[in-house]
């Protein structure tokens, strides 16, 4: 567990960002209620984009001052992720 408060804000936004992009994938693929397509969904990746991006500076800094929690370097790991999927998501786009 993280024992720093930017630590344990990380994790926490990180989990969040988690939780929610699960429920939204189990909601389209899994029973059909809504679909990607919708705004619904735009409205969730703007609000989910900078959750995810303060997740990974504030876990940054707390790795900087020696919290290096399972949960903060999942936190940084996983926005490196989003990051990169963002950054490269531009390349696949077919219109």
């Amino acid at each position: 567990m993280p024992t720093s408060k930017l630590g344990k804000w990380s994790a926490g936004l990180n989990i969040a960002f988690l939780v929610v992009v699960v429920v939204a994938v189990i909601l389209v693929k899994g029973v059909n209620v809504l679909n990607f397509g919708d705004r619904w969904w735009d409205i969730t990746v703007a609000i989910l984009v900078p959750v995810e991006l303060i997740a990974f500076i504030t876990g940054i800094i707390a790795m900087r001052k020696k919290d290096r929690s399972g949960l903060v370097v999942l936190s940084v790991i996983t926005g490196a992720c989003a990051i990169v999927f963002a950054l490269l998501h531009s390349l696949f786009i077919s219109d």
